[in-house]
């Protein structure tokens, strides 16, 4: 059986929203499945010297447009929250919670943060939030959901998750490893199409 194509990205990453929407129905086209690894970007960013793209004087604007034209030739819905960028910690830790024992309900839970914040603007910095989200598309206990993301072991997974992504070269959100060949961005999803129905090149 073929290895799964690692995703990976961060809750308060547009690009990773719209990437979220169709990489699994790209890997399945393939017959692959896919690992959903959120991590923190803030770490990124600290490792590189870098900082969110709407910072920058000149990209930021472009980012912002790029987003909202991309969404809308998808057809999905995308609002650029006034609250950019979130702190997503709270939902990452919830995600490695819930992964531990479903990882599909975790993949649910991922779908519906990035769908409450970009596309329809609520606050995922809020525990209670996140702990409603994870209840409402994972059917767990959202008080559970809030004992959950204050445990050391989830608090670990949730930075050896992001310590071994840095490891592994990841430097921005979408990013994907396909049989250890690396793709970043939700532009290069046609090109991780390609590279699996070629087999490379």
């Amino acid at each position: 059986m073929a290895d799964p194509i690692d995703f990976y990205f961060d809750f308060g990453s547009p690009y990773g929203y719209l990437a979220s929407l169709r990489i699994d129905d790209v890997a399945a086209k393939h017959g692959r499945h896919v690992a959903w690894r959120p991590m923190l970007l803030g770490a990124v960013f600290k490792n590189e010297g870098t900082q969110p793209l709407s910072e920058y004087p000149m990209k930021g604007p472009y980012f912002k447009r790029d987003c909202f034209r991309t969404a809308r030739r998808l057809g999905v819905p995308f609002v650029f929250p006034e609250k950019f960028p979130p702190n997503t910690i709270t939902a990452q830790r919830a995600y490695y919670w819930l992964q531990g024992s479903d990882a599909e309900k975790a993949k649910s839970f991922a779908r519906g943060i990035y769908h409450a914040y970009f596309g329809e603007e609520q606050d995922v910095t809020q525990a209670e939030v996140v702990a409603e989200i994870a209840g409402s598309t994972a059917g767990v206990d959202p008080e559970d959901v809030l004992a959950a993301v204050q445990d050391q072991a989830v608090k670990d997974k949730l930075r050896d998750a992001t310590e071994q992504a840095i490891a592994k070269g990841v430097f921005g959100s979408p990013f994907f490893i396909v049989d250890g060949e690396s793709f970043w961005g939700n532009d290069r999803l046609d090109e991780v199409d390609a590279w699996l129905a070629s087999g490379g090149w």
